[in-house]
């Protein structure tokens, strides 16, 4: 205590006078020479590099941007002629004029509706900022300058001369002022893209993709007790919130055992095999002197040499045991073991929602009902949770995550006191004082450009470790789950990053001030009540400030750094030179990357609530803001329209979750400017801010009651029903529910390993004759009939792999394979994705898609030849085709209904049995059929109605999967 209170005596350079006000003489014990040179040093090194480097990435990727299209334009590379985005140009500013002229409608058919809502956020905080900062600068700004106290600024830096920190009396009525006109800023445009967002939801209610979509129709029931886990079990709790009076088709979940831990580690072995002998054949002409080798497996009871095995046999054999396991599995797996969840479909959306709706705050016998989303949003894991084990893991969740903020609470101290401020570290050490004072420019650019980065890597871990957490927390969709996690990290990130950052570096120097007052030889209840503790918060959070301002400038140097994707152009450039990627690795490279909604967000409303915060102790933090937005605002739409595409569509529901949190900002501001009137004036300036509260809550309450329902439901009650009765005037195809909404693992077909063309002549020399074929006939591998190698390279060999020349390692040709569709449909949204349709003149089957996979094109495909015809006896006995009764729907392999509530698809005869009896040659199911012309019956003649007319819409082929 001792050395701290010499440093501090030392540090200080004007003594109290006594002739000043107790808060006139706290100011000038606070007051740094130091401090006020290295603000303004770290602002300028700071605005420089932010600037300048932004600059120069732009420039980059203006010069790379026409000769990267992969990487800078995957979008325009892979999406259909409906859903593409302009074509961009070769000069290298023709990016910006297509971007500039899409205009909202447009992007809303090309992009989707989540991508739009986050564009009109991003535009919104702009117009917000770029207001607020023009108030700062020709309003706030002059009032704290030339109303502040000249006796006791003199010395202090720009940024300080800027704050109130010297205003007393009427000078702070311009604080309330900008109090009120901030609030009433923030309301109009939150209630202008409320209303917005309201009409650009409804006409997505009213898109024929919506409406013609299985999930649209569809509810999802939970908790759903024993005695009524079946189909008739279900549509009878239907009933009960049913005013519609249409019975609905159910299925009820299956329980597929240990499927999904057999599928995955499948999948990882086939990847691990692939990257074993894309190692080993790396040079296929200087092969390695010895096979590659493993570490045995715990479990492995074969013989081993040193602890080791040959990995390609080890790998080999064990993709073959856990096929044959799958298939046994899948077999044995049928509809007497139900789950507690299902499904309800009805024949129009309107139903649908009105059920819904009147089901929104009943749980008929326990049970949960809400609107289905899309199946590949569904985390099907947790669906099977009960209500009380979802309970146990929230509350599990929530002990993590505060124990993860314990943990960072001292880390977070540390960078508040010390790395914000470098003059603090200098009070505590006295070496690095006296470097301080000897190179004060060097320092002042380590204040400005580390602190703030070192700040912003160790956030970049943090969205990472909340999405782990929430996926143990029990959320039953991923659109659920990144909702959570933007809340939780907003949450994080505002108490944490900003509330304790703010409040240990005020109680840091309060403490100083204490310590001083007691040298002067006061008691310490005296001491404390000369520190003026709401006087010494307002000059903490003064002299914190610049540290923000530095901290969002360089928050443009991460926006230019989104532009030139310069992680993703290193990361595949070391890859592909140092290392051995696999096919499938760098197919999966040129596959457009997913735009992370929940970081992204998090981002946008961490740095609104730090603005608002700051706004009225530091204006140019308004300026430095609305920089910022008006900056990524434009970089991210190019980002969107190009480059990324959405993880799994909402519908824009991310809206209320922004709306509440920039509220939330708002009140949390208005606190702020509560404490710096009180540190300075009276109570009365408190009670002239008090109102705000209210209002702000007044005006969430109704923003709630006028939109929120209009936001989720599309009807909500039988007049609606007469209202929306045009757009369900076309009655739906019956569709098998329990395939669309059944879980992947029992029909999503296993991955063949991949190897490079360049390595297919060594294949017989790598695996030895260990596969032999029978004259060369098809044989099958997993559930995947697979054609034999040509007889000149490999004699009378069957290699389990598919060959992929250089030219095909592209994601174009894959985009509707079964194995990179499924990571697609969590990569490209309804808006994004490619149909079938658009690949040429295809011809498919008119009828309902059976289980496991979209048609797929009848012709030679990325370089694998078109199968033969196979022999019924080769193929899986699960996937052969039955005797099934034909239909008026077509040949569905449906049994005719004997009851109300009876479904004809969930008996274990059905379960599989309409997967079909071959693949095609992309790898997907295939009956016989799908070789037949649209509306072509097994007699050759046409059998569809008026009403299964041949739909070639996008969307439509997207719902058979």
């Amino acid at each position: 205590m001792s050395a701290i209170q010499d440093v501090f005596r030392r540090q200080t350079t004007t003594t109290s006078d006594s002739s000043l006000s107790p808060g006139e003489q706290v100011l000038q014990l606070v007051a740094n020479p130091f401090q006020a040179s290295i603000q303004i040093n770290a602002f300028w090194a700071s605005l420089a590099t932010s600037l300048g480097i932004s600059a120069a990435l732009a420039l980059l990727f203006c010069f790379i941007r026409p000769r990267n299209t992969l990487v800078y334009a995957p979008r325009l590379k892979n999406a259909d002629k409906e859903h593409a985005p302009p074509p961009l140009g070769k000069g290298l500013f023709s990016w910006i004029k297509p971007v500039q002229k899409a205009n909202e409608p447009f992007l809303v058919q090309k992009i989707g509706m989540d991508a739009v809502v986050f564009l009109r956020t991003a535009r919104m905080l702009r117009n917000i900022f770029l207001i607020l900062g023009f108030v700062g600068i020709a309003i706030m700004i002059p009032v704290n300058v030339t109303m502040g106290n000249k006796t006791i600024s003199n010395g202090s830096s720009a940024f300080t001369v800027m704050t109130p920190l010297y205003i007393w009396g009427r000078g702070l009525w311009a604080q309330v002022v900008l109090a009120w006109f901030m609030d009433l800023i923030v309301i109009y445009f939150l209630w202008h893209n409320y209303r917005r967002i309201h009409q650009l939801r409804r006409t997505y209610f009213e898109s024929p993709e919506y409406q013609r979509s299985l999930h649209s129709r569809t509810l999802l029931i939970r908790d759903i007790p024993s005695k009524s886990r079946s189909n008739e079990g279900i549509a009878q709790l239907m009933d009960e919130v049913n005013p519609t009076g249409v019975t609905p088709r159910t299925s009820v979940g299956r329980n597929v055992k240990v499927l999904p831990e057999l599928i995955e580690e499948y999948e990882e072995n086939v990847k691990e095999l692939e990257s074993v002998l894309a190692k080993y054949m790396k040079n296929p002409d200087r092969l390695p002197a010895h096979r590659p080798t493993m570490k045995a497996p715990r479990k492995y009871k074969g013989q081993t040499a040193s602890g080791k095995v040959d990995a390609i046999e080890y790998l080999t054999d064990r993709i073959r045991a856990l096929e044959m396991e799958i298939n046994d599995v899948r077999d044995r797996v049928d509809s007497r073991d139900a789950m507690p969840y299902g499904f309800a479909s009805w024949d129009s959306v309107s139903q649908a929602h009105t059920v819904a709706y009147t089901a929104r705050s009943k749980r008929p016998h326990g049970t949960k009902i809400r609107l289905a989303p899309r199946p590949n949003d569904l985390i099907w894991d947790n669906l099977k949770l009960s209500r009380g084990t979802r309970r146990r893991k929230r509350f599990m969740n929530g002990i993590w995550i505060a124990v993860l903020t314990v943990v960072w609470t001292p880390i977070n101290a540390g960078i508040a006191i010390f790395l914000s401020n470098l003059s603090n570290l200098g009070l505590v050490w006295k070496a690095f004082k006296t470097q301080l004072d000897a190179h004060r420019t060097g320092w002042a650019i380590v204040q400005g450009i580390a602190a703030p980065a070192i700040t912003s890597i160790v956030y970049l871990i943090l969205p990472i470790i909340f999405r782990r957490l929430q996926i143990r927390a029990g959320d039953v969709t991923k659109t659920d789950r990144e909702r959570h996690v933007l809340r939780n990290l907003y949450a994080f990130f505002t108490f944490n990053n900003l509330l304790i950052f703010s409040i240990f570096s005020a109680v840091w120097q309060y403490v100083t001030l204490v310590i001083e007052y007691d040298r002067e030889g006061n008691d310490t209840w005296t001491s404390l009540r000369k520190g003026q503790f709401f006087l010494v918060i307002m000059s903490a959070l003064c002299q914190i400030s610049p540290f923000w301002i530095t901290w969002l400038l360089q928050r443009n140097l991460g926006a230019a750094a989104d532009l030139a994707q310069l992680w993703h152009l290193t990361y595949v450039w070391f890859m592909k030179t140092f290392m051995a990627p696999t096919p499938r690795q760098k197919i999966e490279w040129t596959a457009p990357p997913a735009f992370d909604y929940a970081s992204y967000y998090n981002y946008f409303l961490f740095y609104t609530t730090v603005a608002l915060c700051y706004s009225t102790l530091q204006p140019i933090v308004l300026v430095v803001t609305a920089l910022y937005f008006s900056i990524d605002c434009f970089l991210k739409k190019y980002l969107l329209m190009y480059v990324f595409v959405t993880k799994t569509e909402s519908g824009g529901q991310f809206w209320t979750t922004i709306f509440n949190r920039v509220v939330f900002a708002v009140m949390l501001s208005n606190v702020v400017i509560g404490v710096v009137v009180k540190a300075r004036g009276t109570w009365t300036l408190v009670i002239c801010i008090a109102p705000l509260l209210v209002i702000m809550l007044i005006f969430k309450w109704y923003c709630m009651k006028t939109y929120d329902l209009n936001l989720k439901y599309y009807a909500r009650g039988k007049g609606q029903d007469q209202e929306h009765l045009a757009a369900d005037s076309h009655p739906h195809k019956m569709e098998k529910i329990s395939s669309k909404f059944g879980h992947p693992a029992l029909y999503k077909p296993l991955v063949t390993p991949m190897v490079h063309a360049k390595a297919q002549h060594l294949l017989g020399e790598v695996y030895r004759g260990r596969l032999n074929s029978d004259g060369g006939q098809a044989v099958v591998f997993s559930d995947i009939a697979l054609q034999p190698m040509a007889q000149t390279t490999m004699p009378n060999q069957e290699v389990p792999l598919e060959i992929v020349p250089e030219a095909q390692q592209d994601f174009q040709f894959y985009k509707n394979r079964s194995d990179f569709r499924d990571e697609a449909d969590d990569l490209l949204s309804e808006r994004s994705h490619t149909p079938m349709s658009s690949l040429g003149k295809q011809e498919y089957s008119s009828r309902p898609s059976t289980r496991g996979a979209s048609p797929a094109p009848l012709q030679e495909y990325r370089g694998v030849p078109h199968r033969k015809q196979f022999d019924q006896s080769q193929v899986p006995s699960q996937f052969r085709s039955g005797g099934r009764t034909s239909t008026e729907g077509g040949d569905l392999g449906l049994r005719p209904h004997n009851g109300p509530y009876t479904d004809p698809y969930d008996d274990r005869t059905n379960l599989l049995n309409g997967v079909g009896d071959v693949r095609t040659p992309t790898g997907e199911f295939m009956s016989l059929d799908r070789w037949r012309t649209p509306g072509e019956s097994r007699t050759g003649t046409a059998t569809h109605t008026p009403d299964e007319e041949w739909n070639t819409n996008y969307d439509y082929f997207r719902s058979r999967r």
